[in-house]
């Protein structure tokens, strides 16, 4: 049987726990075009932070729905990635808490992912 796509994913990277999931969603309030959000949640609950990499669809970047693959988000000259594939969330992860975020502090962190985008490709080839 295989897998809810609504229900969390386990990833444990150095010692540390995190669920994640992936949504697609619309802006319509905001001009429009489509959205991809990958949520980190630091575990165990109430002791950790969440982080939220929401991708924008907009020029010369695209997330996908009826052309691309369910997952994928990618820009023109940079890459593509695909956020259902765990290797993926690692690699944002690692960009994420090289550039200070802290998973044991409680609060939501949203970053814009496009930023993540091309040293995240470039780690997954």
């Amino acid at each position: 049987m295989p897998r809810s796509p609504k229900k969390p994913r386990l990833l444990v990277a150095d010692g540390r726990a995190y669920l994640w999931t992936v949504r697609h969603g619309h802006r319509v309030l905001e001009g429009g075009g489509c959205r991809k959000t990958l949520t980190l949640r630091s575990r165990p609950p109430g002791g950790g932070g969440l982080l939220r990499f929401v991708f924008d669809e907009g020029p010369g970047r695209y997330v996908s729905g009826f052309t691309a693959g369910s997952g994928e988000v990618g820009a023109v000259g940079v890459g593509a990635l695909n956020l259902h594939e765990p290797g993926t969330v690692r690699c944002l992860l690692d960009a994420a808490l090289a550039r200070g975020w802290e998973p044991g502090e409680a609060g939501e962190t949203k970053v814009d992912g496009w930023t993540f985008l091309e040293a995240a490709a470039a780690v997954r080839g």
